[in-house]
């Protein structure tokens, strides 16, 4: 009897900083969603496609749950709301010592009628007596759904996750080419990996008011060409991102170049350039020409 093939998007949600993106990237095999210390570090829906001979799982990492201040944060929680109207099942990811703060959107995972697995992730930073209760804790917020611990820096029960969602996946064709690993385009990650940068490097509001936007790549033999534009919202976050002498820019563009080069495969000749673009995490126009329309 021929197996039937299963299908469905898997879409990952939660507050900012529980390790969303650190979890799916473990569940791909492959670093889609840049991973920071720092709070909201994706700010689009990034799926993340893994294939078997008869299955395909369409991980879904969204934006971390935010109250919105900016027309950016809206856009953010528009690509929330997406994943949570066409979720083949929820993987809600929490970490031992916060709940899920914005409890309307908890009230449309607990009300919607796929399967949710809750993660409680970063156990390894916490004791086993507290993890049982935030386990308990959970179970009587949503009796049914499946709690797993876990840690997704340590690899701890991912392949746990990964079971459990092959065992609820319901019956489909492949929604994608079985070799397509997302829906993103490399110029997306290749500002996606210099955003990653800036978020490591250059510290209080200068990673959140800043954009990047690829605007040319040429792909030659042995080498891609590749032009970066970073926006700042004033003057003195240019200054800042630029550095002395050009040397903070020159930090950024070599560690960038050098993981672009690691996830292409091929040398890559990158330059980067700052400008300034006012306000643009207000701006429509601006919004819609950094990809955040829904």
């Amino acid at each position: 009897m021929e197996k039937k093939h299963k299908a469905g998007f898997v879409n990952i949600v939660g507050n900012p900083n529980v390790g969303k993106s650190t979890l799916m990237n473990a569940l791909v095999g492959e670093q889609l969603s840049i991973i920071t210390s720092k709070a909201q570090t994706t700010r689009h829906r990034i799926m993340g496609i893994v294939n078997g001979d008869d299955f395909q799982i369409v991980y879904s990492d969204t934006p971390g749950i935010v109250n919105p201040h900016y027309k950016l944060h809206e856009s953010m929680m528009g690509f929330v709301d997406s994943a949570l109207q066409d979720a083949d099942m929820f993987l809600l990811v929490t970490e031992v010592g916060e709940s899920l703060k914005n409890q309307d959107i908890l009230r449309k995972i607990i009300n919607s009628e796929v399967p949710i697995i809750l993660v409680i992730n970063k156990i390894d930073t916490s004791d086993q007596e507290t993890i049982l209760k935030k386990m308990e804790y959970w179970q009587n917020q949503i009796p049914r759904a499946i709690i797993i611990p876990a840690s997704a820096t340590e690899k701890f029960n991912v392949d746990k996750i990964f079971d459990q969602i092959l065992a609820l996946l319901p019956e489909n064709p492949p929604y994608f080419p079985k070799d397509e690993l997302t829906d993103k385009s490399m110029r997306f990650f290749v500002s996606e990996i210099v955003r990653e940068k800036i978020l490591m490097y250059y510290q209080k509001e200068i990673p959140y008011s800043t954009e990047v936007a690829v605007e040319s790549y040429k792909e030659e033999d042995g080498i891609d060409k590749i032009s970066v534009m970073i926006y700042t919202e004033r003057e003195s976050q240019k200054a800042i991102i630029i550095g002395h002498e050009g040397k903070s820019l020159k930090k950024v563009g070599t560690e960038a170049r050098k993981d672009i080069e690691e996830f292409t495969g091929k040398k890559c000749f990158l330059q980067l350039h700052v400008k300034v673009l006012k306000d643009w995490r207000n701006s429509e126009n601006a919004l819609r020409r950094f990809g955040y329309e829904n």
